[in-house]
């Protein structure tokens, strides 16, 4: 390309690419500036739906801690479907389960419990709702099941004691007394939020025959 010696060569060249490549520019110039403005629209979207669902949530604690289960059960169903993407629509599940299990309702927990598993945002959360059935299912004498949920969800290591635990608890609903043990010990060693409840459960074994 020859050089451009001259002011006006320079301004005639600059006009000439404009007019070859100016709607060019300018429609990429929109199109980030669009997706800019888009994003920060959706974080601050985002943010705003987080912060309100925070809010409710701490009013349906408020409200089940006072004892308004109509009210709470309400709340829930609220968080549940505005807030499906967030989640407090898991913790609300899990609120709503605390509740049935306060009523005697155990199949009613369950099935909360279960909305909560499907709606977790995270094998974490998911973890935890599972724990939770895992003990229900325990109480109500479904010992096969509740092994299942601990097999099918009990991998995650934040928990491992706990859900150690109930294997424990399974064992020795069904006289496996060294399994029980075993499991107990593992849960002990795991970090299991209920130490004093596990050992206590472990001195309660009956004897090994072998001592």
């Amino acid at each position: 390309m020859a050089e451009l010696d001259t002011d006006e060569e320079k301004v005639e060249a600059i006009k000439r690419w404009w007019k070859a490549n100016g709607l060019a520019v300018i429609g990429g110039v929109v199109i980030g500036l669009g997706a800019v403005i888009g994003w920060r629209s959706w974080v601050e979207y985002r943010t705003n739906l987080a912060q309100r669902g925070s809010i409710a949530f701490e009013q349906l604690l408020m409200t089940a801690e006072a004892g308004d289960t109509a009210s709470a059960e309400k709340q829930a169903d609220a968080i549940v479907d505005t807030f499906a993407s967030t989640p407090y629509a898991m913790f609300a599940e899990l609120t709503r389960a605390q509740l049935a299990l306060q009523a005697g309702d155990s199949a009613g927990a369950e099935a909360a419990l279960r909305e909560a598993m499907d709606r977790a945002p995270d094998t974490a959360l998911a973890s935890l709702a599972a724990l939770r059935l895992a003990r229900v299912q325990i109480d109500r004498g479904e010992l096969a099941a509740a092994a299942d949920t601990i097999d099918r969800h009990g991998g995650n290591a934040a928990f491992a004691g706990d859900f150690a635990a109930l294997k424990g608890d399974i064992a020795a609903a069904e006289g496996r007394v060294e399994d029980a043990r075993a499991a107990y010990r593992d849960a002990l060693d795991g970090g299991a939020g209920n130490a004093r409840v596990i050992e206590l459960k472990l001195q309660d074994l009956p004897a090994d025959e072998a001592s």
